[in-house]
């Protein structure tokens, strides 16, 4: 038995596969998104993808095309391991809604309840060219963290002096552990008081370590004890054994269109950070298992994880009238878009350059994985590659793809 069909028959009571038209989808089209991914990989643009479609329950699609490693030229396998990066954060933000749903923690608790390092942060703000740090007006939740309102940042979000120290103190090393890590970034300034504008940044990091003290367990043992065993994924980790290593999919050495080729994190080591923000390896079907659970409302295959009502209020938007920063938080969350707890959640029809039904809620990982989840049309897809300085162009265009496909 190959690989490919065990990993199917292991992961088939979740998701069962039909052909494309059975799901409402069409096959010509469904057939085009194939097409236009190869013509991708044939251009030598992308290395090689695993693409998964799911509408009411079932896979409608669920292929692998081109390489796997480009530098082997190993064909991409629907069982791939990817770095997910920032798909970890939903995950992470649904951890956190379980313990709040069991009474161990409320969302308007302050971070600093829980790590006092942060009980006395100071905001940055820059006078006359000079920064000055003032006390912050009100501390920063556990719904900050959630919905990236707590001022926090990322180092590569830009050149503030607040992102500048990030970078100084190398604030994304994953030689610290995330008790460590949390310490040094609550010595750093704020880049804006708490409750206030939307920037994205190192708030799910913060949010892991939060579970580290709530739980009494690492980020890694209550993941996978809380989440993946429960929803069976079991490729999903801070770090992959090594009798799994040939499955870890890579990107190309540089760049194919000529830029500073981002460096990818080495899944292979464990290292002392288990980033809540960005840390995660899986692959497409174990993510499709997570996705399927949050639009079944916190259910998979009999297993309760969370409460329907819970799953609503976190896919709602969290921000009402609180501003996206401009630059690259305005990029990462595309007007018409708010932000709900983990995932950027779609307001309007209208407005955003990609189609989705209101409602929608996504997010992306920095190599290049992506997904969606449209309740109103009962589907969700996610697109799992390694082409992190082309993520955003395979980003909207699968987005685009697969809306085409939906005909009924």
């Amino acid at each position: 038995m190959s690989r490919e069909h065990a990993h199917t028959i292991s992961s088939g009571s979740a998701l069962p596969a039909v052909s494309p038209e059975k799901a409402g989808l069409c096959p010509q089209r469904t057939q085009r998104l194939m097409e236009v991914l190869q013509a991708e990989v044939d251009r030598q643009r992308l290395p090689g993808a695993v693409v998964l479609i799911a509408r009411h329950g079932k896979l409608a699609l669920f292929e692998a095309l081109g390489a796997q490693d480009p530098a082997t030229s190993t064909p991409m396998a629907r069982d791939a391991i990817f770095r997910i990066y920032s798909m970890t954060k939903p995950i992470v933000s649904v951890a956190a809604m379980m313990l709040m749903e069991q009474g161990q923690l409320l969302l308007n608790d302050p971070v600093a309840k829980y790590l006092p390092e942060y009980a006395t942060q100071k905001v940055a703000s820059l006078t006359d060219g000079s920064v000055n740090l003032q006390a912050v007006r009100q501390m920063a939740t556990i719904q900050d963290l959630l919905r990236h309102t707590a001022g926090l940042t990322y180092e590569f979000m830009g050149n503030a002096p607040v992102q500048r120290q990030y970078a100084q103190t190398r604030i994304g090393s994953r030689e610290r552990s995330n008790a460590e890590f949390s310490h040094e970034l609550a010595a750093l300034p704020l880049m804006f008081e708490p409750g206030t504008l939307w920037e994205y940044g190192r708030a799910t990091d913060v949010l892991g370590r939060v579970l580290e003290v709530v739980s009494g367990q690492t980020l890694g043992a209550y993941l996978k004890e809380h989440i993946f065993t429960p929803l069976g994924m079991t490729d999903t980790g801070f770090f992959v054994p090594a009798q799994h290593h040939g499955r870890i999919a890579e990107p190309f050495a540089s760049d194919p269109e000529g830029g500073v080729q981002m460096r990818v994190i080495d899944v292979r080591e464990d290292a002392a950070l288990e980033s809540g923000g960005g840390g995660l390896a899986s692959t497409a079907m174990d993510y499709a298992r997570f996705l399927q659970f949050m639009l079944n409302k916190g259910e998979l295959d009999g297993v309760r994880l969370l409460g329907p009502r819970t799953v609503d209020f976190m896919t709602a938007d969290h921000l009402g009238d609180i501003p996206v920063n401009s630059g690259a938080s305005r990029a990462l969350l595309p007007l018409g878009h708010g932000f709900g707890l983990g995932f950027a959640v779609r307001k309007d029809l209208g407005v955003a350059t990609v189609p989705g039904s209101v409602g929608t809620y996504f997010w992306g990982g920095m190599a290049g994985t992506t997904f969606f989840v449209d309740p109103a049309e009962d589907l969700f897809a996610c697109l799992m590659l390694q082409a992190p300085n082309q993520r955003e162009y395979y980003r909207m265009l699968f987005r685009d793809l697969v809306y085409a496909t939906l005909v009924d």
